[in-house]
């Protein structure tokens, strides 16, 4: 799975822009996604998830993707499970402390965001800790629910 990951933060330009375009997909399709029951959704979306982000990305399933800040490289790859950075083992190869075999997740996540081409690196958002409980749950509707629940508070503001 290390060459996919490499292969992802490579790639991570047109990647994020595809899984840009797919969540803009799903937002769109919240009316008849929330009519069929997000619950009822929940294995399916998983599935395909497991999938296709275990392929690309070689997802971990966290339930809380954060890839689009991360160059395209899944942070739960890590052996420490560090979702904000890496931990200072860094060999100075490049490759983990913990696994030496294994290229760091996170300078690969630096590399592909570097392909991003955008003017702020959104690597340097410090992201929420881990809630171990949505793990293996769906963050492509986790996602679209957030979106709409946003934007139809930003539009009942106006």
């Amino acid at each position: 799975m290390y060459r996919m990951r490499s292969w992802s933060a490579r790639n991570a330009r047109w990647l994020k822009r595809a899984y840009g375009g797919f969540e803009t997909a799903l937002v769109r399709l919240n009316p008849l996604l929330r009519r069929i029951g997000y619950q009822r959704l929940e294995k399916p979306f998983v599935a395909v998830e497991k999938v296709t982000k275990g392929l690309l990305l070689d997802s971990q399933t966290c339930g809380q993707c954060i890839v689009g800040f991360t160059g395209l490289s899944c942070p739960m790859n890590c052996p420490k499970k560090l979702r904000n950075g890496p931990c200072g083992g860094v060999r100075p190869d490049g490759h983990c402390e913990v696994k030496p075999e294994m290229p760091c997740v996170w300078v690969l996540a630096w590399e592909g965001n570097k392909r991003f081409r955008e003017n702020e690196y959104p690597i340097q958002v410090v992201q929420p800790a881990v809630d171990n409980r949505l793990a293996g749950t769906s963050s492509w509707l986790r996602e679209v629910r957030h979106r709409t629940e946003a934007s139809g508070s930003a539009s009942r503001e106006v």
